[in-house]
């Protein structure tokens, strides 16, 4: 286990709208904030379309080939995630979401592109810290949370 502890900083709420993309508004608003460290909730829609990462193809292969999931109708969703800065300090979102449609439900990543349906309510609560950053990990190809 790593860790790092940090403080409370400014708490945003933040309203998407119909079309945005989720990871690509939140980054751009981490970024003209000042955002470099934070948790993020999110609760609304997504539309027809939107891609979720749900596992690896193959969860004993040594290359990791992620599975993509499309939504085929509008869910609701609910998500929780980081923001953390890579390597050249721009600050990335890792996000899971659930999305539900009446009896059918997947959950998974919202890098892939989750596309607002109407409205998604994002609360972002900043965490002030200055050693927190995302790292490259050469064997999984992800940018990890290194406290």
């Amino acid at each position: 286990m790593n860790y790092a502890q940090a403080t409370m900083g400014r708490i945003f709420i933040v309203r998407l709208i119909n079309g945005e993309v989720l990871h690509e508004c939140i980054e751009k608003f981490a970024a003209d904030h000042g955002i470099a460290l934070a948790t993020v909730i999110a609760l609304g829609g997504a539309d027809k379309g939107s891609k979720f990462v749900v596992g690896p193809r193959d969860g004993n292969a040594k290359s990791i080939v992620p599975l993509e999931h499309l939504l085929d109708n509008v869910h609701e969703i609910a998500g929780v995630g980081t923001i953390a800065p890579n390597a050249s300090g721009t600050p990335l979102l890792h996000m899971h979401a659930a999305a539900g449609r009446n009896a059918d439900a997947v959950c998974g990543c919202v890098r892939k592109g989750v596309i607002i349906w109407h409205v998604l309510e994002v609360v972002i609560l900043e965490m002030v810290n200055k050693t927190t950053r995302r790292v490259m990990e050469p064997e999984s190809g992800f940018e990890l949370l290194q406290p």
